[in-house]
């Protein structure tokens, strides 16, 4: 069985959704570590009510970023962590974590990627006036928001929607197309060709 570490700087409705999923059984693997930039976040409460453990750091106690991930680092190596899943951690890994668990980490964003990049893409979206939106789930790299995608599923904006509106509409897909990602990863199903993810059958 696989381990996998969820990492969250929030509210942690996507931790939640990834929790019950697994213990639904859609997947197969053992939630073994949630990880949380902030200690004022909800996601850690949520993780207390789950039994889960948690590993709550504040960059501002290190002397760099480079200390701060490899404190990270330590932890998911004591857990056999198999899979990362970034839900709402809003902030950036260095290159150097990212090529140590090359293509095990998985982010989810509130937009179709390549479109509305960034931490703000529901308000950017609705301010641009496009006539759909979504959500991505892919693989991180390097830069922000540009790895491979694994899934995209398109949300039509209406007249009516506002930003609160349209937040929660996005909410509910990212709660459904997050574990399915994750199902897919764990079952090998998934298979990098160069930018490309293929769906293995």
């Amino acid at each position: 069985m696989m381990n996998i570490a969820i990492f969250c700087s929030g509210n942690g409705s996507n931790f939640q959704a990834i929790v019950d999923a697994s213990k639904s059984g859609l997947f197969d693997a053992n939630i073994a570590l949630m990880v949380c930039d902030s200690k004022k976040a909800d996601a850690i409460e949520r993780a207390a009510s789950e039994e889960i453990k948690t590993l709550v750091l504040d960059i501002k106690d290190f002397d760099s970023k480079v200390s701060y991930e490899a404190e990270i680092i330590k932890a998911l190596e004591k857990h056999n962590i198999d899979l990362i899943c970034l839900a709402g951690y809003m902030r950036l890994l260095l290159p150097s974590f990212i090529n140590k668990y090359k293509n095990r980490i998985l982010n989810i964003h509130p937009a179709l990627l390549p479109s509305f990049k960034g931490m703000h893409a529901i308000k950017d979206a609705l301010s641009y006036g496009v006539k759909q939106t979504g959500v991505t789930v892919h693989f991180v790299n390097e830069d922000m928001d540009t790895g491979p995608i694994i899934l995209q599923e398109p949300i039509i904006i209406e007249d009516s929607d506002t930003e609160k509106r349209l937040t929660a509409k996005i909410h509910e897909l990212e709660h459904r197309l997050y574990p399915r990602c994750i199902k897919l990863f764990l079952e090998g199903k998934v298979k990098i060709e160069g930018r490309t993810v293929r769906i293995l059958p």
